[in-house]
């Protein structure tokens, strides 16, 4: 077990309302494999803490429910975020959506409580869980590309995505692509996995894996 991988907190966030849906299958599948390998995972419920949209902000408060405790106490502090969604009009759920616009109330501005906010969104690890009714692939290509315009933004790394089908619920555990396995895998691994995204100037080497070591030979008096 990677003594480094023992101290990163993954936060997964479920952003369907049904707690026995296919969302939900894939997040806890997630945390299933992260906390198999020494990963601290913690799932969330959405609309446990979210009942409202960005308000304007110029001349509204922000709605009166728990999205400061979801944002501050919990996004914030995380090492890495999956997000597991639905579906909805070839988007993510609204209450997926709402994460994301909410967050803005707690970054804008100046001064050093959004510098604050602002430096510990940028830098985590980010990945993704879609469910989707069709098997066509591109039905979850609108929200893959969200969620790398927001890892853009926030420097942080897209580590990777799985995207099941399944419309009734437990439904998705019966699509041959195995996205639960592969849910538990991209958890698992949600800390460890290789991560590149090269830009004209970055160092790197002429190789994408490392080579292997090279094994001992079996010399006479010498333990291989």
């Amino acid at each position: 077990m990677n003594s480094n991988q023992q101290s990163k907190r993954l936060l997964i966030l479920v952003g369907s309302p049904r707690r026995d849906g296919n969302s939900a299958a894939l997040g806890e599948a997630a945390r299933r494999g992260a906390e198999a390998a020494g990963t601290s995972a913690l799932l969330l419920f959405l609309d446990d803490y979210i009942q409202g949209f960005l308000p304007d902000l110029r001349h509204s408060g922000a709605p009166a429910d728990r999205y400061a405790e979801l944002f501050l106490d919990h996004f914030l502090p995380a090492d890495g975020v999956l997000i597991c969604t639905p579906v909805y009009w070839y988007g993510m759920s609204a209450q997926a959506k709402a994460f994301f616009d909410r967050s803005f109330s707690h970054y804008v501005g100046a001064g050093p409580e959004p510098e604050h906010v602002k430096a510990r969104m940028a830098g985590k690890r980010l990945g993704l869980a879609v469910v989707s009714e069709e098997t066509y692939p591109g039905a979850a290509l609108g929200i893959v590309h969200q969620v790398q315009e927001y890892a853009r933004y926030t420097h942080s790394d897209f580590v990777g995505y799985v995207h099941g089908a399944g419309n009734r619920r437990g439904e998705i555990a019966q699509d041959p692509r195995q996205p639960l396995l592969a849910a538990e895998k991209l958890g698992a691994g949600f800390f460890t996995r290789k991560y590149s995204d090269y830009r004209i100037e970055t160092p790197r080497s002429h190789n994408v894996w490392e080579p292997p070591a090279p094994a001992l030979r079996n010399t006479p008096g010498v333990l291989p």
